[in-house]
């Protein structure tokens, strides 16, 4: 039987600069590429990720209110335009339990440490504070509780003396956007 050369559909959540965002656009428009984004859906209405998203032409949308009607309004577009997965990218917001049962389908986030260790924000700080060797991303499906979803993939860099939070940061940054997009088409590989 021969595999759908279908892309399948992601929305991606966002808060704001959009790198992440940036990245997989651009994975989406390989010919080998696994997935399109649909949809961008952002809880700020000044995220630029936004303009990213309307350059390329994708619907966005900025849903500034609470977080049920955020996640209300999200589910019922997630619906409306059949996404078949979620991507948070920067998405400074936790969703749900109620949220992730009603989406029915998976919800991705990329953290940048190397989970377990250093969940919730600060990471870089955290991670030079307490004399890690080496710090990293990972990229897991989201759970009820924050940044223990199952790992699909992670990707590692040695922090050196000469890192702060600001250069670790901008390292484990590049790693992310190679990370997503494997985990990604792994995923839809599977």
């Amino acid at each position: 039987m021969e595999k759908s050369t279908t892309k399948k559909k992601i929305a991606v959540f966002i808060s704001g600069r959009g790198s992440n965002l940036k990245s997989l656009i651009k994975n989406s428009k390989l010919k080998q590429g696994k997935f399109k984004i649909h949809l961008v859906i952002s809880n700020k209405l000044t995220a630029q990720g936004l303009k990213y998203a309307k350059f390329n032409k994708i619907k966005s949308f900025a849903i500034e209110k609470s977080l049920k009607e955020f996640e209300n309004k999200s589910l019922s577009l997630i619906k409306k335009y059949k996404i078949n997965y979620i991507c948070l990218a920067g998405f400074m917001r936790i969703l749900s339990s109620s949220f992730i049962k009603k989406a029915k389908i998976p919800i991705i986030n990329i953290h940048p440490s190397l989970l377990p260790k250093f969940k919730g924000l600060n990471t870089h700080e955290r991670a030079i504070k307490s004399k890690q060797k080496f710090s990293g991303c990972t990229v897991h499906y989201v759970s009820e509780k924050l940044d223990s979803g199952k790992i699909i993939l992670q990707k590692k860099v040695k922090i050196l003396k000469k890192d702060n939070p600001k250069t670790l940061a901008s390292k484990v940054l590049k790693l992310e956007h190679k990370a997503y997009r494997e985990a990604l088409n792994f995923i839809i590989n599977f």
